[in-house]
């Protein structure tokens, strides 16, 4: 509903598209990556699931691609810590922490935005399909590659200041009401079946008043419902209330079931196809991804380096 939606369409349109498997991400905020590379397998099949074709579009692993990571070091030389505290993730994320009663957070974490900054400018991305949630980060990254220019090429700006495509889908709550996310365990997972999708949508969140309309301010909850399940149905979210009107929460619950296990079936078959290649299927688009990143990462950062004046 989010993202991948939209890099999709851009995918089929031609453009040029860099996708990132964020394993470094996965120890921003835990003491324990567990399995991470089923982990990384999944989030691959989840990619494949929902459209994205490797043979158009390159996916590659954080971890693999060195010189995107040397970007972090000029690039944080260019944002105050001031500016990253006032970061709305970051504070987010920090509180979620607290909640869950982990650690403080980690200088990764803290530093997140500046990593996002290198993973989209390594490859001069000018156009990143991202949630409304995900605006503060993008404006870290214009910042970057706006101090960057003005510092080491104000003659002839070396990186874009890129722009946001923002999804039709406002931020999706998961089932307690609060952001989905996975790290929350309030999702609902690409991969999970008929079963589990339903116990996911009984679950979530509604409000006491029986008549249902879409009021995202007033009853964010419902909104949520009706947003999903007429994404899935191929409708409005007002549509979907105005169909359901007095017949309650319970047939809003079902309604929503019903569209979101159709909606998902050809993307789930999708992934049970592409899982049933097997381990080295994925290890060969990964591969060929990182191959393509790295060729791509180690020119930016040789750029980089001449602007700066440290080619030794």
């Amino acid at each position: 509903m989010g993202t991948l939606d939209n890099r999709v369409r851009l995918q089929a349109q031609g453009v040029e598209i860099f996708l990132v498997v964020a394993d470094y991400q996965v120890i921003t905020d835990r003491d324990v990556a567990d399995n991470l590379p089923a982990t990384v397998q999944q989030v691959l099949l989840d990619y494949l699931a929902a459209g994205i074709d490797p043979e158009a579009t390159t996916v590659f692993t954080h971890s693999a691609v060195p010189a995107l990571n040397q970007l972090l070091l000029p690039f944080l030389s260019l944002v105050s810590v001031a500016e990253l505290e006032r970061n709305p993730t970051v504070k987010a994320e920090t509180a979620a922490a607290e909640r869950r009663g982990r650690r403080g957070m980690s200088g990764l974490m803290f530093t997140y935005p500046v990593h996002q900054a290198a993973d989209i400018l390594f490859c001069h991305g000018n156009l990143v399909p991202v949630g409304q949630d995900q605006l503060p980060h993008l404006e870290v990254t214009r910042a970057v590659a706006r101090r960057f220019n003005n510092r080491y090429a104000a003659q002839d700006p070396y990186f874009p200041e890129p722009d946001a495509l923002i999804v039709p889908t406002p931020t999706v709550l998961g089932n307690d009401g609060e952001k989905m996310s996975k790290s929350a365990g309030n999702a609902l997972e690409i991969r999970a079946i008929e079963d589990e999708t339903a116990a996911f949508v009984r679950r979530a969140k509604t409000d006491s008043e029986r008549h249902i309309t879409y009021e995202p301010e007033r009853r964010p909850e419902i909104a949520n419902l009706l947003t999903i399940g007429a994404h899935f149905a191929g409708t409005t979210p007002q549509a979907l209330a105005d169909d359901v009107g007095s017949a309650g929460a319970g047939r809003l619950k079902q309604v929503a079931t019903e569209a979101l296990v159709e909606g998902l079936r050809p993307v789930r078959a999708r992934r049970a196809e592409a899982a049933a290649r097997g381990p080295e299927y994925l290890a060969g688009i990964l591969a060929r991804g990182n191959a393509r990143a790295n060729e791509v990462a180690d020119r930016t950062l040789d750029d980089v380096r001449g602007l700066m004046g440290m080619r030794y």
